[in-house]
């Protein structure tokens, strides 16, 4: 299939009959329509499976195979649909800090867009899992920023940018990035460290993640949550490796592969997860 016929494929998918104009109306809709239709999804590391990152692999892994991805797969095929449309639009890649002090510095591993649209600029970005931005957030203001979700907002150190999200009233750290112009191997040596170092956080690990009006549904291993804009988020352990497969099909509308490792492997995180209960 060519470059144009995945392309209408995507957007179809996104519920569009012809391509939309490049205005920035139409980035914040097509980044709302893809984090609610397509899952961020770690299955291949969790196998141990090779993640290739090139545009061909994943229009076939995403559009035509049924899956998700992260953020070196899903932001690589929103940027090529963003450009094909028209847009000002580049990759830029930056340092994981969710979870720990906004001025660590990792390595590189997050991939996410930069668009200027009539010289403003704006960060886009669709593969940051449970937490991912549902707007397109603008670059030179430090105020906060609404989304269709929760509010963001970013602040400038003189050298580096810090994306920050508000969860239950608290400004939690997500990444930090500059806007350094990448290379294609940049992109290439991250996802080798995030998809084959031992003691990545996505090796043997599942982490899926899908939003929808309102609402973000996360997955952790065998945690899986529903967290709400208005009220307290709902929490539970699954319990067997066929309610595993039943949520990643219908919750987060993954075509599940055809791999012969698969059940074992979801077997083994519910039994884990019992263990360490």
């Amino acid at each position: 299939m060519s470059q144009l016929t995945h392309s209408r494929l995507y957007l179809q998918r996104l519920g569009y009959d012809s391509p939309p104009p490049p205005t920035l109306q139409t980035l914040r809709d097509l980044q709302l329509r893809h984090v609610c239709t397509f899952a961020f999804e770690s299955l291949s590391t969790l196998l141990r499976a090779p993640v290739p990152i090139d545009l061909p692999s994943i229009e076939q892994k995403v559009l035509l195979d049924g899956r998700g991805g992260y953020c070196f797969e899903l932001n690589h095929l929103f940027l090529a649909l963003l450009q094909e449309l028209g847009f000002d639009a580049r990759g830029l890649m930056g340092w994981v800090v969710m979870g720990g002090p906004p001025e660590a510095r990792t390595g590189r591993t997050h991939r996410l867009s930069l668009v200027t649209l009539d010289g403003v600029r704006y960060i886009s970005d669709v593969g940051f899992g449970g937490m991912v931005p549902s707007s397109p957030l603008r670059l030179e203001t430090q105020e906060p920023q609404a989304t269709a979700h929760e509010p963001y907002r970013l602040t400038f150190n003189g050298t580096d940018y810090t994306l920050w999200a508000q969860v239950n009233g608290e400004w939690r750290g997500l990444y930090v990035f500059d806007l350094l112009v990448q290379a294609d191997v940049d992109y290439v040596i991250g996802n080798w460290y995030v998809s084959t170092y031992p003691t990545s956080v996505f090796v043997g690990q599942l982490k899926v993640a899908r939003l929808a009006p309102g609402k973000r549904h996360t997955l952790q291993n065998a945690n899986y949550a529903t967290h709400y804009l208005d009220r307290p988020s709902e929490k539970r352990t699954i319990e067997s490796g066929d309610e595993l497969l039943t949520l990643l099909r219908d919750t987060f509308g993954i075509r599940l592969p055809a791999h012969p490792q698969l059940r074992e492997a979801l077997d083994g995180l519910v039994q884990a997860d019992s263990q360490e209960r």
